[in-house]
């Protein structure tokens, strides 16, 4: 499977957390569909179906980023 960069995930997490912030204060039809484009965008990037599992398979995946390539045994 190929893998989005962590830089993206990464964008898209924070896009989306910031969106559901805004969403929970003030609903608007434009933040709702912004939110469900990266919602999708999520999902597609990380192989998964729900918004929850996605989040969970970036940050999972932005966390392995950052320590760095296993080594040899």
């Amino acid at each position: 499977m190929l893998m989005a960069h962590p830089a993206v995930l990464n964008d898209l997490v924070e896009q989306y957390e910031a969106l559901r912030s805004v969403h929970a204060e003030t609903s608007t039809p434009e933040a709702r569909r912004r939110m469900d484009d990266i919602a999708y965008t999520l999902c597609v990037t990380t192989g998964t179906r729900d918004v929850e599992a996605a989040l969970a398979a970036a940050r999972s995946r932005l966390l392995e980023a950052r320590r760095g390539p296993l080594l040899p045994s």
